[in-house]
């Protein structure tokens, strides 16, 4: 049971900090109720996966899934727009936890690792991976420094532009990669995997930047 619980409570954590990650970047106002009633949902898949079935992999896929309809059934965000929320707030996520990951394990010789998700050093790994994710988020709101072209109604007709497309795209990938942490958690290479993850970030946070110029400019004229 307390198992079961401080998983709940740490694995709620994260996710409210992604979510609140994506919200924040894309300047979405918060629902703090219905985030944390969403990371109760997906803890607790995620716990029955991992623990009666042992699916590692389907557990990431059902997350990944999770996000998105909550995106777009609970949040009311466009199904098109809320798989790039997903994307882009899972693939900021991953490069934050995988670098604090390394620096744990390879530079400060903490004893861990991800396939173990019920112990107090993968408790910290997340702890910490959810404040400094809620810091940036934070840190991003006051500066305002987000992107503005997510339409606020689930039901608008949209057009989409070449930036959205390859943002879109980019989800492919995004998952293809998250999903193969697994395979290289205790290998040698694993220093590849949050580089993977910045370059497929920046491809996000490149493309959504043209985006939201173009629309400036388009607004300017």
């Amino acid at each position: 049971m307390i198992d079961f619980i401080l998983f709940i409570i740490f694995s709620g954590l994260e996710t409210y900090a992604i979510f609140f990650l994506a919200f924040k970047i894309f300047k979405i106002d918060l629902y703090h109720k219905e985030m944390v009633f969403a990371s109760f949902i997906m803890g607790f898949f995620s716990y029955s996966l991992r623990t009666n079935y042992d699916l590692f992999q389907l557990d990431i896929l059902s997350q990944y899934a999770l996000m998105f309809c909550f995106m777009w059934l609970l949040f009311r965000i466009h199904p098109f727009y809320a798989s790039i929320l997903t994307g882009m707030a899972y693939q900021s996520y991953s490069v934050i936890q995988t670098s604090l990951y390394y620096i744990l394990k390879f530079i400060a010789k903490l004893p861990l690792t991800l396939l173990d998700y019920i112990s107090i050093n993968v408790f910290i790994l997340q702890f910490l991976s959810a404040l400094t994710v809620i810091c940036i988020g934070v840190y991003v709101g006051n500066r305002r420094i987000g992107f503005d072209f997510v339409p606020d109604k689930p039901d608008v007709k949209i057009k989409t532009t070449t930036s959205e497309k390859i943002l879109f795209i980019l989800n492919l990938p995004a998952l293809t990669i998250v999903t193969s942490l697994s395979y290289f958690v205790e290998s040698f290479f694993f220093f590849l995997i949050p580089i993977f993850y910045g370059i497929i970030l920046w491809g996000y946070l490149y493309f959504s930047y043209k985006k939201d110029r173009n629309n400036y400019e388009s607004f300017s004229t």
